[in-house]
């Protein structure tokens, strides 16, 4: 058999939910408030309730000694019980409700008492403060028990002191009244108390509300995690409260931003600058994977409200994952240009053939030299202006989609190039751009103008297309706007964005115009591109963003 489990022993302690710790402690403190004040309130009333007494006392002495009557019977008649210092004594003992009035003479000796067989005794307290002179209150015990009293001296007519009067009031009446007052201080105590504890539940409950009923170890566990998971994903947040400003940061945030730790409790504005970037996590451009480049950095960004007002901003770097569609659309690029030298290839060998078979072998042989000419010649043509082989490969393609891609008689760009690939990036998406806007339409035309000035170098680019409106100049090169449909691999609306970016890093610029004879004219120019004559062209550190989507067009 095994063994009886040992018995649980019941733990005492706080309750688990933050709720009903919450309420507990509240009420908790609500009754130590109410305890308290009514401690610091009873403390002094019993002394005030004293002092009362002792100078209601006082009061009546004072009133009794006034009467010049009573100093002439204490002077004229003897110390009797029906005498008149008595009756006088009694009449106002019992109009003001004391304890008891005693008139004294100057020996201490009672001629008023409320017991009539203490008439002609001494008093059994000190009578001498009063007899001096000088006025008296004290709580003190005597033959009638305690009580508060007030001693006044007894003058006549000339002012001489010829007694004293002595008043009590009886302490047990000051001390019912002090216990008649508790129970209604409690009432108002408890009432308070009462109001306290139903304005605790109801901050308890929204609290319960707001906390989703957790406990206090689930909280801390929750920030826990949460704090874990914020700095662990390869995933920006960026979380705003309701003013727009940044509450949160976590650390892929900041890399992909650029942003630290001082930005939190900035404004977007204030931390990000003008821009795109701003306007999306701002909510101001809405949307779901909205593109946006920061820097060299291509990001994706969505943006979810929370219930206070504010928001939470998700960023992914679609960097990488550009240059792979990038690479994707060059093999796409380099299929497309070996198909059309293919297919051209296979049209001269079967008009070669054709003339063998006639045995026109002088035509046979005119033609392979002409066409072995053109190639070559359009190859050093463009090896001789730009020494690049970028536009051998757009012109075999531009041929296939019947679009005459020619170079402009004032292109010529030496071999001094300080960042060859950005120029290569610009270059790419503007022809492309450019084919994608012509092809289809008759007499389709793209021109490349591309120059050096000193170190500037110019890029001009047109084509017969449609032109761009004026209204969507500017437009067209802000992130994530396009006008074609997307490949399923990847976003249109950063190709632009990222030439003008590429242009203003290097100081120069990026516009668009109307070409003479209608259609596009994009001009680059780009201030410092190439190298002094004499010396040898700077080694150029591939970026990300120059490596980003050459082929993405608006």
């Amino acid at each position: 058999m095994s063994p009886t489990p040992p018995a649980r022993r019941l733990r005492l302690g706080l309750p688990r939910r933050m709720f009903a710790q919450v309420l507990l402690m509240q009420v908790a403190i609500a009754a130590g408030v109410a305890v308290l004040a009514t401690g610091l309130f009873l403390a002094p009333l019993s002394d005030q309730l004293d002092d009362q007494a002792m100078r209601r006392a006082l009061s009546i002495a004072q009133t009794t000694a006034a009467q010049p009557q009573i100093a002439e019977d204490l002077a004229s008649t003897p110390a009797t019980v029906g005498g008149p210092v008595q009756r006088e004594a009694e009449r106002i003992r019992k109009a003001t409700r004391a304890e008891y009035i005693v008139v004294m003479d100057r020996r201490g000796v009672r001629w008023s008492h409320p017991t009539p067989g203490e008439i002609g005794r001494t008093v059994s307290t000190d009578p001498g403060r009063a007899l001096s002179g000088h006025e008296v209150m004290q709580i003190d015990d005597g033959t009638l028990g305690r009580t508060a009293r007030g001693k006044v001296p007894l003058r006549d007519d000339d002012g001489r002191i010829v007694g004293a009067v002595s008043v009590g009031i009886a302490y047990d009446s000051v001390r019912a009244r002090l216990l008649h007052t508790i129970p209604e201080l409690f009432a108002y105590a408890g009432g308070a108390l009462a109001v306290g504890a139903l304005a605790a539940w109801l901050i308890s409950r929204r609290v319960q509300r707001q906390t989703h009923d957790l406990a206090f170890s689930d909280i801390s566990a929750l920030l826990a995690e949460r704090e874990a998971m914020l700095h662990g994903i390869r995933e920006g947040v960026v979380a705003l409260d309701r003013s727009g400003r940044i509450r949160l940061l976590n650390d892929e945030a900041g890399r992909l931003l650029g942003l630290g730790d001082e930005a939190v409790g900035r404004s977007l504005d204030e931390a990000l600058g003008e821009g795109r970037t701003t306007d999306v996590l701002a909510g101001r451009v809405t949307g779901t994977d909205l593109l946006t480049v920061r820097g060299q950095r291509v990001l994706v960004a969505n943006r979810m409200p929370t219930d206070d007002g504010g928001a939470v901003a998700t960023l992914r770097d679609r960097t990488e994952l550009e240059q792979l569609g990038r690479e994707l659309d060059s093999t796409r690029g380099l299929i497309d240009a070996l198909r059309a030298q293919d297919h051209e290839h296979a049209n001269r060998m079967h008009t070669l053939l054709g003339l063998l078979e006639l045995e026109m072998y002088d035509d046979a042989v005119e033609f392979v030299g002409e066409v072995v000419g053109d190639h070559r010649a359009t190859a050093e043509q463009v090896a001789e202006k730009i020494q690049d082989p970028l536009l051998v490969g757009k012109a075999t393609v531009a041929a296939e989609r019947g679009v005459a891609l020619r170079l402009a008689d004032r292109t010529g760009l030496p071999d001094r190039l300080i960042d060859p690939r950005g120029l290569v990036t610009i270059v790419g998406n503007l022809v492309d751009n450019a084919l994608d806007a012509v092809a289809g339409t008759p007499h389709a035309r793209v021109e490349v103008e591309l120059r050096g000035e000193g170190r500037t170098a110019i890029l001009r680019v047109r084509d017969t297309g449609p032109g761009i409106p004026d209204e969507q100049r500017e437009l067209i090169f802000t992130e994530g706007w396009s006008t074609k449909t997307p490949p399923a691999h990847r976003e249109r609306g950063i190709g632009l964005s990222l030439v003008r970016r590429l242009a203003e890093r290097q100081g120069g610029s990026a516009t668009v115009g109307e070409a003479a004879g209608g259609g596009a004219e994009f001009t680059v120019v780009l201030p410092e591109a190439l190298a002094e004559p004499d010396l040898e062209p700077a080694l150029a550190v591939p970026s990300d963003a120059q490596t980003v989507a050459e082929e993405e067009s608006r």
